[in-house]
């Protein structure tokens, strides 16, 4: 049944060495989630509040800040070959720690694929004419989910089609709508200040959960300097090339309303720039959904479940809750949810580079799924939520940073002084081995 509605990915194994990809095939992906909407919105955030090159150091920082840790946590997911949720267990969280992050990932990346559903829905029915806004939302959303349940290839070729697409159309908005280029490179910004710092924040803030789960993508690269290459290729280019058109659109127009913008552009070729942006970052919203629900039904239940089969429920929930505009209600818990996750990468760099409680299991069982692991470690259970609070209530630094910052140190602390030892141990009753055939 699996195969006819997709592939399930090494959902709960390490992905083998002949299921890896070629480093360009998933730099393409990856650079397709960086080359979206929010980025666009971003720049036009900077450009409006800051001179061009202001907002270039910001988004070079920023960058500089994403790479770093998409890298750092990246490298771990290509040489285990585990995704994020799956990696967390014997990285700092636990089976029950991995449950809970799970849970937050799929509720997160579902809520984020509702949002963009919806907003590609309405964009096509005011283009079309014909057919409500919530019939052209699940449209798109089954479309998107068909793509996202047949896996990882059937995702590398949309961004193959869509990012060139999504560029050129880019690049013929900038220039239909900014007369003179030049001019609007140079000058002070059209509206209030914004602070280098604010800045800063604003760009890591933008990316810092696809950063951290970047094992979800980086567990099907072939090696560690492929990881290296995709990510700065990804996130630079990203940052560059989509959040600096977006500044010179919001300096060229005088205004951040990039969606007014494209809408008056005209007709479908505004539409397909919302298509093409929201298409090759929301079947990995949608992916990454479906791979927490299933560490989740894992560790919970110890109940295996088909990843293709779990993508087309939550892809068809998320299309239905779209479409019903339900979704958008939640946009600032979606927003709240972000701010757990670079805690988690802090711990988990923390415990595979550093403290290693777990490492050797994790290491020595490959290419199996080791047959234990912590039902739950105390310790995470204080410093993860610690660190995200405090993170944010700080007065000084980026917010993202700090709590990132902050886990490492503490959960480092936590091992020096041996206080991992407080823990439970649950077997997971299999040894899987990652399915020898190509996702």
């Amino acid at each position: 049944m699996t195969a006819l509605l997709g592939r399930d990915d090494q959902a709960l194994s390490r992905v083998p060495d002949q299921a890896r990809h070629p480093w360009l095939s998933v730099a393409t992906q990856r650079f397709g989630q960086t080359t979206a909407l929010s980025q666009l919105l971003l720049g036009a955030t900077l450009g409006f509040g800051m001179t061009f090159w202001d907002a270039f150091i910001a988004l070079t920082i920023g960058a500089v800040l994403l790479n770093a840790v998409a890298i750092t946590v990246g490298v771990i997911g290509q040489r285990e070959g585990l995704s994020t949720a799956i990696l967390t267990r014997w990285t700092g969280f636990g089976h029950a720690g991995s449950a809970v992050l799970g849970l937050i990932i799929a509720l997160s990346c579902t809520g984020w694929f509702g949002v963009q559903t919806g907003l590609a829905g309405a964009t096509l029915a005011g283009v079309a004419g014909v057919l409500p806004a919530p019939v052209w939302s699940l449209l798109f959303g089954i479309v998107v989910t068909v793509i996202a349940a047949y896996g990882v290839r059937w995702m590398a070729w949309t961004s193959y089609v869509a990012v060139p697409a999504f560029l050129a159309l880019l690049l013929w908005l900038v220039l239909t709508n900014v007369n003179d280029v030049s001019a609007a490179l140079a000058g002070p910004a059209p509206g209030p200040a914004i602070g280098m710092l604010t800045a800063i924040t604003l760009v890591t803030g933008s990316f810092i959960v696809g950063a951290a789960i970047a094992p979800d993508m980086t567990r099907f690269n072939r090696n560690e300097w492929d990881v290296v290459k995709q990510t700065v290729l990804g996130i630079t280019l990203g940052e560059w090339v989509i959040s600096l058109a977006g500044v010179v659109l919001a300096r060229g127009v005088g205004t951040t309303d990039v969606m007014g913008v494209i809408s008056s552009s005209g007709g479908w070729i505004g539409a397909l720039i919302v298509v093409t942006a929201v298409l090759k970052i929301n079947d990995w919203n949608l992916y990454s959904a479906s791979l927490g629900i299933v560490n989740l039904v894992d560790a919970v239940f110890a109940v295996r479940i088909s990843r293709a089969q779990v993508t087309i429920m939550v892809g068809c929930a998320g299309s239905f809750l779209a479409a019903a505009g339900i979704v958008h209600q939640f946009s600032h818990f979606l927003v709240l949810l972000g701010v757990v996750f670079p805690p988690v990468a802090g711990i988990m760099v923390a415990e595979y580079y550093v403290v290693r409680r777990w490492r050797n299991e994790i290491i020595s069982t490959r290419p199996y799924v080791p047959r234990s692991a912590p039902s739950w470690v105390p310790v995470t259970v204080v410093v993860w939520p610690a660190a995200a609070i405090v993170g944010e209530l700080l007065p000084f630094g980026q917010s993202s940073v700090n709590s990132l910052v902050l886990a490492f140190a503490l959960y480092v602390s936590a091992g020096r002084l041996d206080l991992l030892r407080m823990r439970t141990r649950r077997a997971t009753n299999r040894k899987v081995v990652g399915e020898a055939t190509a996702a």
